[in-house]
Parts: C-alpha cells; sequence; structure tokens
C-alpha cells in the first residue's frame, strides 16, 4: 500500500470485508483476538466458518464470551485446526467454563502486554473493534484496552472491526489509521453483561465489607454477585475513588449518585481509571467522549505500584476456596462466572502496600447447593492463586476476619469462625489431625452461631474511635490479653477475689459463643484484626429464662459510658433473643455497676446472696 498518501485515502484502500479480511491469516499464525465484550464479533465469525482451511493456527484471548464456538472447533479437531490460549479463564456463558480448562495460560494481568511488546510471545494477527476515526485518523478501542492495545501495537498484522457503536474512551485507548493494516466496517450491536444473579449470602458479604470500607477510599471491585451487592451496599459512603481492572454498572450508579467522586484517591485524581467496561448498553454511552473516564492498559491498571500509589486502596475479589490456612483458590466456576490468576495477586500485592490500603477476598461459605463447604482443610489438588503470606481480609457471609500477621492457629479459629456452621465442627477436627490447631481446643456453642452484625457499632470516645461488637473465637487472645491488664482492685470486682492468671478455660467461653443464650460483646480499638480489647460486657443463660451479666473495662476508659452502652446493648440483645430479665452479683461498695444497672428502664429489685449484692430486673416491668 502507498504510504504517502493522507489517513482518510489509506482508510479506503484497506476496507475489506470481514471474510476478505480473515484471508490475510496463514496457517500456523498466532491470532490474538480483542477480548470480552469489546470482541470484533464479525471477524470471530468469519474465523470461526474458515477455521477448517487453516491449520496450525493458535488463539490468544484474555477473555471471551464465545460468540462463535472457536474452543469447540479446538476441542473437535484435536488442536489441528485451532489451538486456543486464554489469558482470563472465564466464559459469558458459565457452563462452558469447565471444558477450557486445559487452554488456560496462567499469568498476572499486569504482565500480560510486556510478555506481548518484547515478542517473547509474538502476536502475528491482532484481530480488535474500534471507534470510527475521528477528525485526525484517531481510532479508540473503547470497552476493551486492556491487553488490546499491546497486542495491536506488536502484532505483524492489525485487522480492525471498525463498529460506530463502539464508544469514544478516553485515556490511553487510542490507535492510528495507519497503524492498522485491514479495516472492516461493520456495525453491530455490543456484547453486554447482565448483573449476575444476587442472592441473601451475597447481600450478607456486601453489608460485612461495606462496614470495612472507609469514607475516601479508591475502590477495585470483582465482576460476580458478591462483588456486585458489595458495591450497591456502598451507597452511605462518601468521596470514594475508583482504580478496577473492570468498570461495571454498579460502579456508574454510584457516580450518578455523588458517592464515587474521585477527589480522594491521591493519584489520577478526578478520574474514573479503569482497563475494560463490561455491562449493559447504557455504560457505554456514558463512557462515550466522557473526560471522568481514563482508561489504561493492564500493565498501568494492574501494575501494584501503580495500586499503591493510591489512599487508602481498597481491593474487593472473589474466591472460590480457601483453606484454613488462608491459601486461596480463584479459579472460574460457575458460581463465579469470570476469575483466575487474572489480576487478583496484582491488587493484593497493591492493596496491602496502600497507605491505609486493605485487601478483601470474599466468599461464599458453600458451594451453590449448600452440600460442600468452600473452606476447606487444605488445598491440595487446586491452582492455589493468592499464597496465604499475601491474604489479608477474607468475608463470608457468616463474618470478616483479618488474617494477616496470624499464626496457623490463629488463621485456622479465623477461617473455621466465618465457616458455614454445620462444616465447623468437621473442619475443627481435620484441623486437628493436621497439627494446625491444639487437640483440647473446642467450639463449644459457636459451632452454630450466626455472627449478629446488626449489633456492631462505631463510636468517637476522646476524639478516639471505639468499636463495640460481639466476639469472635479469634478474640480469645486478645479478651485474654484485656484481663491481664486491668488493675487488680478492677479484677477482684469483676470476679470476687483476687486472680492472677486467665487460662483457656476462662477466656475460651466468652470467645466460643452462640450469641442467643451466651453473649460477648468487646470494645476494641485499632485497626480491625489488630485491635485492643479495652471492654468487655457479657450475657449468659443462668436458668430458664433469665441471664446474668458482667462487665469490665480498662482503667483509662472507664467514667466515658463504655458500660451502660454495653448494659444497653446486652439488654436489648436479650430480650429480642427471648430472654426475660437480667440478673448481675457485684459488691455491695461497687456503687458504679449498681447505677450501671439501675440506668435500665426496668424496675430493680436487690438482695445479698452471702458477701454479694444481687441485682435483678424483668423486661415485662418497665419503670412507671
Amino acid at each position: 500500500m502507498a504510504t504517502n498518501l493522507y489517513w482518510a485515502d489509506l482508510y479506503v484502500e484497506k476496507k475489506r470485508t470481514p471474510s476478505e479480511a480473515i484471508r490475510y491469516i496463514r496457517p500456523g499464525q498466532r491470532v490474538f483476538i480483542g477480548s470480552a465484550c469489546g470482541e470484533p464479533q464479525a471477524l470471530v465469525k468469519a474465523l470461526a466458518e474458515s477455521a477448517s482451511k487453516v491449520t496450525g493456527l493458535e488463539i490468544v484471548r484474555m477473555m471471551s464470551a464465545e460468540t462463535a464456538p472457536l474452543a469447540a472447533i479446538a476441542d473437535r479437531s484435536q488442536d489441528l485446526h485451532l489451538n486456543i490460549r486464554n489469558i482470563y479463564l472465564g466464559s459469558a456463558k458459565s457452563a462452558f467454563v469447565a471444558n477450557i480448562r486445559r487452554f488456560v495460560t496462567p499469568l498476572n494481568m499486569s504482565e500480560v502486554p510486556e510478555l506481548f511488546k518484547s515478542r517473547k510471545f509474538p502476536i502475528n494477527v491482532a484481530l480488535i473493534q474500534v471507534s470510527p476515526p475521528d477528525d485526525f485518523g484517531w481510532m479508540s478501542l473503547g470497552i476493551s484496552v486492556d491487553v488490546t492495545l499491546a497486542a495491536a501495537r506488536s502484532a505483524d498484522l492489525v485487522i480492525a472491526q471498525v463498529n460506530p457503536r463502539m464508544p469514544r474512551v478516553m485515556g490511553q485507548s487510542f490507535l492510528h489509521v495507519n497503524e492498522v493494516d485491514v479495516i472492516v466496517e461493520y456495525e453491530q450491536a455490543l456484547l453486554t453483561v447482565s448483573p449476575g444473579q444476587g442472592s441473601e449470602a451475597a447481600d450478607r458479604i456486601g453489608r460485612h465489607i461495606a462496614r470495612l470500607v472507609e469514607d475516601g477510599a479508591t475502590i477495585q471491585v470483582g465482576l460476580d454477585a458478591a462483588s456486585q451487592a458489595t458495591v450497591q451496599a456502598l451507597g452511605d459512603k462518601n468521596d470514594l475513588g475508583f482504580h478496577s481492572q473492570y468498570l461495571t454498572d454498579d460502579i456508574m450508579h454510584l457516580y450518578a449518585q455523588g458517592i464515587i467522586t474521585n477527589r480522594e484517591k491521591g493519584f489520577n485524581d478526578g478520574k474514573l481509571v479503569a482497563s475494560a467496561a463490561l455491562g449493559s448498553r447504557e455504560l457505554y454511552e456514558f463512557l462515550h467522549n466522557n473526560p471522568a473516564i481514563d482508561f489504561h492498559p493492564s500493565d498501568y491498571v494492574n501494575d501494584p505500584f501503580i495500586i499503591a500509589r493510591h489512599n487508602r486502596m481498597v481491593t474487593m475479589n472473589v474466591a472460590n476456596a480457601m483453606d484454613l490456612t488462608g491459601q486461596v483458590a480463584a479459579e472460574a466456576s460457575p458460581h463465579t462466572r469470570m476469575a483466575g490468576v487474572s489480576g487478583i495477586p496484582d491488587f493484593v500485592r497493591g492493596a496491602k502496600r496502600s497507605a491505609g490500603g486493605k485487601a478483601i477476598l470474599m466468599l461464599f461459605s458453600t458451594s451453590p447447593d449448600g452440600k460442600q463447604s468452600n473452606i476447606v482443610p487444605m488445598l491440595e489438588d487446586t491452582a492455589v492463586v493468592v499464597p496465604r503470606g499475601d491474604v489479608q481480609y477474607v468475608v463470608t457471609e457468616y463474618g470478616a476476619v483479618n488474617l494477616f500477621g496470624k499464626s496457623l492457629q490463629e488463621r485456622v479459629m479465623a477461617m473455621i469462625g466465618i465457616a458455614h456452621p454445620k462444616f465447623r465442627e468437621e473442619l475443627i477436627e481435620e484441623a486437628k489431625k493436621a497439627g494446625l490447631i491444639g487437640r483440647q481446643r473446642k467450639l463449644g456453642d459457636a459451632s452454630r452461631a450466626v455472627y449478629p452484625i446488626q449489633l456492631e457499632e462505631t463510636i468517637v470516645l476522646d476524639g478516639e474511635q471505639v468499636t463495640i461488637r460481639p466476639a469472635k473465637p479469634v478474640d480469645e487472645r486478645r479478651i485474654q490479653e484485656h484481663y491481664y491488664n486491668l488493675d487488680k482492685n478492677d479484677i477482684f470486682l469483676r470476679f470476687f477475689h483476687e486472680k492472677s492468671s486467665f487460662g483457656r478455660d476462662d477466656v475460651e467461653p466468652m470467645a466460643n459463643i452462640d450469641y442467643i443464650k451466651d453473649l460477648t460483646l468487646v470494645a476494641v480499638i485499632g485497626e480491625f484484626g489488630f485491635g485492643r480489647v479495652i471492654g468487655v460486657g457479657e450475657y449468659l443463660l443462668v436458668d430458664n429464662d433469665m441471664a446474668e451479666v458482667a462487665f469490665s473495662v480498662s482503667k483509662e476508659y472507664q467514667g466515658k459510658g463504655l458500660g451502660k452502652l454495653f448494659m444497653a446493648k446486652l439488654a436489648q440483645a436479650a430480650r429480642q433473643n427471648g430472654i426475660k430479665g437480667l440478673v448481675a452479683y457485684t459488691a455491695p461498695e461497687n456503687q458504679a455497676m449498681i447505677r450501671l444497672f439501675k440506668s435500665l428502664p426496668y424496675k430493680v429489685t436487690t438482695r445479698y446472696d452471702a458477701d454479694a449484692l444481687c441485682l435483678k430486673c424483668r423486661f415485662d416491668q418497665p419503670l412507671d
């Protein structure tokens, strides 16, 4: 072709039909196909129709909607005509995932562009989809920049489907007509992705995660139903930022509501940064010529060092299985739909290095039919996508834990605490057999407990945030430390005798609770997973209808209202759990405890029981 022509003249010269364009592909070549919803459907269809005429092709793609049955053709021909190389295991057709495992190439997404550009993995032909050129000949890759830009820039031959429906997306998304060898004008609807089917479990996961996301955080989210539920649970946040591999309808809605403003990202302020979009036609219209959008290739968006530059970077990704030590499997499955090595390790590592960052992994506690636990004793025959040393926050519908810095025994107890109740006893026995926890460990009432997130509350005392929440099995050591740090008088008032040792028999019943017959509340300061317990309030059912209450508060936090808050919360929870009233035993000189008990809005009776004063109230006897 002539090279001294104006780009518009070259554009006309390069025009071909889909079938004519595909004839440029030669046997034995490696062909890259634009990924996900940016897949050039007309070109892929023409390639599938001519696949039997060309042997030895290797198809390279990141994620496919499988609009044309390339993998099926490869399967039928025993890879004679086509060999498929999937960098990102996923499909818009979830049932298809199980049949294409052998085509997977595990790679961190941030490393793929350089693999192409360095020619260590040379691309002979790139099939891409672009917007029509602007007045200067620049065409946008639109909704699929990710690894597509690197493939197009490094390919020997670039065939572009020019689709008027492809939005012109700002950022590093542009190719010039002069960089393209063959033009195929073909208008058709872009591929869309419907939201995953929601569930009560997904909603509960979302509510747990929302409590971990602070105002001003920069978020990254995955593509599954739990991620969507999490995004929807962020509706009361302020000034969130966004930096993620994929931009979805849920993110567009948060932006439209003014929840995502990108003002406090600390890097790329004011911009929604992503490398691709998956969603509805409305989402693609939102992207078109939008100055708030900034699409970049995956070696930028997924670069852990870029990710770490954001303020309070919070990454939220789905796992489909984890073991008790924290190893993570995230291969694609019909339940997760789109997963794999992908960008999860990149974002986990980047978030952990961000100032105030959090790397969160979300996990449904069981398989969709509820017959198998997704928390297993040990991952043995499944690929580990995130090693245990990189794991930080883990969330299921039964709670959230922070595994970072925890011993294997602490991790086991934490993971069992957020497993489905019907599998907890089995998991603890397997952990004992494996030597991961001591044989004396037991769950007790916690084996069937469902964490009551509604009892969580964060207050501010003298400028310091204090979280009041139900205790978890993982809190055992922190409760123990709290008692060891009490002064002698407070210990005597709490236990009615001098006490210098607080062993497992003392604190295990406070952490392993069922939240109904026995409930322990802790007041915690500091980072989630590393906080210090400064107060403990508990009730325990002592007969058919009454529960005994007890409290302790660290010396420096006494007189600030924590005890009164404990008392009110315990009374409320006890009443809701069908308990008829409360009883407390205290020393007659403990006027603080007496005043605290009498602060309840019920009639209080008192009597002496040996050397102790017994206080009692019933919920059906309110004060006049």
